[in-house]
């Protein structure tokens, strides 16, 4: 009986824990980050000024890189306990960036599959921020959706480095990184599913070249890329050759479980902006609150945000265990996008005209919302794999007596 009392007490003591971080996370968020969204949207020199006083603003308050391993100088936060804190990371897209977890799937990928001369050269440095790290998976003409079909290769050379000759687009972050992470095909031909490999490129080396920006619904932030006979050291490689999307899956199984939870986040601070705006908005007729048609845009909200919730926790916790997760994270991920674009919609609704204007965030969330619902997969891709998943075990298993 103690022991069990000993264990419910550190529980508790550990919730309590994570709830007192997970609201030193939201304040920062809240009071150090949203007020500098619009300068951090444009990017450029001051963006880079401002982004670099709150990185040290997290490191002096104690909140850096708390998902990532101690050993390396994060936070060594379990998946679990992280997801605690990401909704309150991702209420703003720079969030993650300003705290230090931007570079987590990538951390893990490399610490995971990285040979030994890349963990040296560059784990701890991508956990202090001295460097930034991105993933080129989608190229132009060629359906995200099928990467057996990539066309970007890479050949051995004598001396055992790989030359990548290809394009890449979408890449997040691509004009700002020290590394890139690259899918290319290194044996076979397009269309087998093996022979694909990941190779990380430093981006100072020659033959690469960051082309353009694409703006995504008028936002920044996205790249497409060149590479031209690019020269990647042999011990570069991540994962084992021709197995890339092995690593790959992995990767993207939690890569859309975290971005489900800051879309929650979003998704939540959309909820409070038309919240609010419905108490202290007052007409000839009292306050907008008390219209039955703004409720039932509250109600709708709510709903959508505690029944999404549980999806993701659910995955989290799949994957946080080593399970599969391929059906949970698929609802997740679709659940939270349709989340985000709703509630955002419902709060601009409330809004009215100014909803639409540059005085509140709701446009830039409504514009995150629409893009997840194609980013990471669209939502056909996820419907229809865990629709056939759902299915196929219904194939195996004994008929239900009538």
């Amino acid at each position: 009986m103690a022991s069990t009392e000993q264990t419910s007490s550190g529980h508790a003591h550990d919730a309590a824990a994570t709830r007192h971080l997970r609201d030193r996370v939201a304040g920062f968020v809240r009071d150090r980050v949203v007020p500098h969204e619009r300068v951090l949207d444009a990017g450029g020199p001051e963006a880079g000024g401002v982004l670099r006083e709150l990185r040290r603003l997290a490191r002096s308050e104690g909140l850096w890189a708390l998902a990532l391993p101690a050993e390396l100088g994060g936070g060594g936060l379990t998946l679990a306990a992280y997801a605690e804190i990401a909704e309150a990371e991702g209420a703003s897209d720079h969030g993650p960036a300003a705290l230090g977890s931007a570079p987590l799937l990538d951390v893990r990928m490399l610490a995971r599959h990285g040979g030994p001369r890349v963990r040296e050269l560059y784990l701890e440095r991508l956990v202090a921020g001295e460097i930034r790290s991105c993933y080129a998976m989608t190229e132009p003409d060629v359906p995200g959706t099928d990467p057996f079909l990539t066309a970007t290769h890479a050949e051995q050379q004598p001396d055992g480095t790989w030359s990548v000759t290809g394009r890449k687009w979408f890449t997040s972050g691509a004009a700002n990184a020290d590394l890139v992470t690259v899918l290319a095909r290194t044996d076979g031909t397009a269309g087998d599913r093996d022979g694909l490999s990941l190779l990380l490129v430093p981006t100072a080396s020659p033959g690469f070249r960051v082309e353009r920006e694409l703006p995504l619904l008028g936002a920044g932030g996205q790249w497409e890329i060149e590479l031209d006979h690019v020269t990647v050291p042999g011990d570069h490689m991540i994962g084992e050759r021709g197995r890339a999307l092995a690593v790959a899956g992995e990767r993207l199984q939690l890569g859309r479980t975290l971005r489900a939870l800051r879309w929650l986040g979003q998704a939540q601070r959309a909820f409070d902006l038309m919240c609010e705006r419905a108490v202290a908005r007052t007409g000839s007729r009292g306050p907008l609150a008390g219209h039955q048609l703004v409720q039932q845009h509250v109600f709708d909200a709510l709903l959508a945000l505690r029944t999404t919730r549980p999806l993701v926790h659910e995955a989290v916790a799949l994957l946080g265990a080593g399970r599969d997760a391929h059906t949970e994270v698929g609802l997740a991920k679709v659940a939270a996008a349709r989340t985000l674009q709703q509630v955002t919609d419902s709060a601009i609704q409330i809004h009215g005209a100014a909803g639409l204007g540059p005085d509140t965030a709701l446009p830039a969330l409504f514009r995150t919302g629409r893009a997840a619902r194609i980013l990471d997969g669209p939502d056909e891709l996820h419907i229809t794999s865990v629709a056939r998943r759902v299915l196929r075990a219904y194939g195996e298993r004994p008929a239900t007596p009538r």
